[in-house]
């Protein structure tokens, strides 16, 4: 969790009427407690209102919180409706980000619009779940996309036949019920798309350099000449 996540979120567990111990807030925050007590000096030190002391435990000043955000119940909605797509459909890393972020939000949104979110009756189930490899398998790509990481993959196609390829990861595609890699296949010497539901392993090879004919804009130019091709070839049967 990096340090201003984790401050936002000792700052809404340290709310008035709300005492905490070192020692709770670390557990929760996946810390220690040295890590607590430095954090709370920094906030100190910043003219957030916090009082108490080791042992006894903190909780901060009436008076003092985030400014609120003002959102539509149309996109308090969207938010919610987002996250909990991303809790069934998405990688851990991405359920975790998802999760944090409507914490946040609703820390900060005012009573009655908060009330608004809590009442909200929209789920998100899948008459498939995600299995637990393909959640691993989103977040190893999303980590090789970010890097960027050359990945090996042992691959099985439509027909279930084997196969290894060694791949530049570009992007990730959610179909509804499916998630597909793009990336440049180095065996094809061409862009591929791959369901990470039949990638039976994978493993990073490292960082590469980026070559402009390889990227995803030159990915998107090629479908788009692909699609071009494909209608003046209709128009020209047509006539």
């Amino acid at each position: 969790m990096r340090r201003a996540d984790r401050l936002f979120r000792l700052i809404d567990r340290l709310r008035p009427g709300k005492l905490t111990t070192a020692r709770k807030l670390a557990e929760a925050m996946e810390v220690s407690e040295r890590t607590i007590y430095r954090d709370i000096a920094h906030l100190q030190a910043s003219g957030v209102p916090i009082e108490g002391e080791a042992g006894l435990g903190y909780m901060m000043r009436d008076g003092y919180d985030l400014p609120p955000l003002m959102f539509t119940e149309e996109e308090i909605i969207a938010l919610t409706v987002g996250a909990r797509m991303v809790r069934t459909w998405g990688g851990s890393a991405m359920v975790r980000g998802a999760e944090s972020a409507l914490e946040k939000i609703t820390a900060v949104l005012p009573d009655t619009t908060r009330a608004r979110a809590e009442r909200l009756r929209f789920e998100a189930w899948a008459t498939r779940p995600l299995d637990p490899q393909t959640r691993d398998m989103i977040d190893m790509v999303e980590v090789a996309i970010k890097s960027p990481d050359r990945l090996h993959l042992a691959y099985k196609d439509d027909k279930a036949r084997a196969t290894d390829r060694i791949v530049r990861p570009l992007g990730l595609w959610f179909w509804g019920s499916v998630w597909t890699l793009v990336a440049w296949c180095e065996l094809r010497n061409d862009f591929r798309m791959f369901r990470l539901d039949r990638i039976d392993a994978a493993k990073s090879l490292g960082i590469y350099t980026p070559q402009d004919d390889q990227t995803l804009k030159a990915f998107y130019a090629s479908e788009y000449l692909c699609d071009q091709r494909r209608k003046d070839t209709e128009t020209h049967h047509s006539g």
